[in-house]
């Protein structure tokens, strides 16, 4: 996808400490995309794993990616990545962008969404209404033989493709302006 050149225009930046999300239901209810990329090309991926909190006294937030997703090589590549939460009506935009992938086609175009970029260049989604903006601390490799309960280990990884886990200092947060 041909990142495209917008700044961050219809929002404004909050302290982290602002978000008054309920994580829970944000990320694992109504999902989140996760974006990375340079000032080339980026790709997204919907996620409906992970957490927000404080990591190693910063404000953070702990994303998994399965090494087989095209998005890893875009976040591997790139120092920060950002996540975006959206109202209801962008569902059918998000499962589009979890069910197809970026080495197939703009998922952007495909899925009525627009790529945007903050100043320090880290491309994030237009229609968001909350954005962070978010820089890597952290990666490893989910292990098997550190899943304390086996069920889990079969019901979401038959295959053994363990995600990677990142842990990102949540750097800046941005909501859309009230228009």
């Amino acid at each position: 996808m041909t990142v495209k050149t917008c700044v961050m225009e219809h929002f404004i930046e909050i302290s982290p400490l602002e978000i008054t999300d309920n994580f829970i239901r944000s990320i694992g209810q109504e999902w989140m995309l996760i974006t990375a990329g340079d000032a080339v090309q980026c790709n997204t991926m919907t996620a409906s794993w992970g957490f927000v909190g404080q990591m190693w006294g910063r404000p953070a937030a702990m994303v998994v990616i399965r090494p087989t997703r095209h998005t890893r090589r875009f976040v591997e590549e790139n120092e920060r990545l950002t996540l975006s939460f959206f109202e209801e009506r962008y569902r059918d935009a998000l499962r589009y962008c979890g069910t197809h992938s970026g080495r197939d086609g703009d998922k952007f175009a495909a899925s009525g969404l627009t790529v945007v970029r903050t100043d320090a260049g880290t491309p994030a989604v237009g229609e968001a209404r909350l954005v962070l903006e978010c820089r890597k601390m952290y990666v490893g490799e989910l292990r098997a033989d550190g899943f304390l309960q086996p069920e889990l280990l079969e019901r979401w990884y038959p295959d053994r493709d363990l995600h990677y886990c990142y842990i990102v200092e949540i750097e800046r947060a941005f909501v859309r302006r009230a228009e």
